[in-house]
């Protein structure tokens, strides 16, 4: 089960850090760094599903704009919402 875990884990951590652009990269790498250790695997498989949604709507999303899908509210929408990205 751990393995699992930690497979996933580091599923996540390379599809965060490497989206395709910096400022997307630092967005979510910087969102998924800042929870990942405290997740269940339950939330792991949300977090996995979030971080597959495209940079833009992800975006929108952050900025409360609108998006072009419908986000499911859970604990890892919610955190995303309330996460604030420190200036480096």
């Amino acid at each position: 089960m751990n393995n699992n875990i930690d497979t996933l884990k580091k599923k996540i951590l390379y599809r965060s850090n490497y989206r395709g652009t910096k400022e997307m990269d630092n967005l979510i790498g910087s969102f998924v760094n800042s929870i990942l250790e405290e997740l269940d695997l339950e939330n792991l498989e949300l977090l996995n599903e979030f971080i597959e949604i495209d940079d833009d709507n992800l975006l929108k999303f952050y900025r409360n704009l609108d998006t072009e899908i419908e986000f499911k509210k859970n604990v890892i929408t919610q955190k995303f919402k309330n996460f604030k990205l420190k200036a480096k």
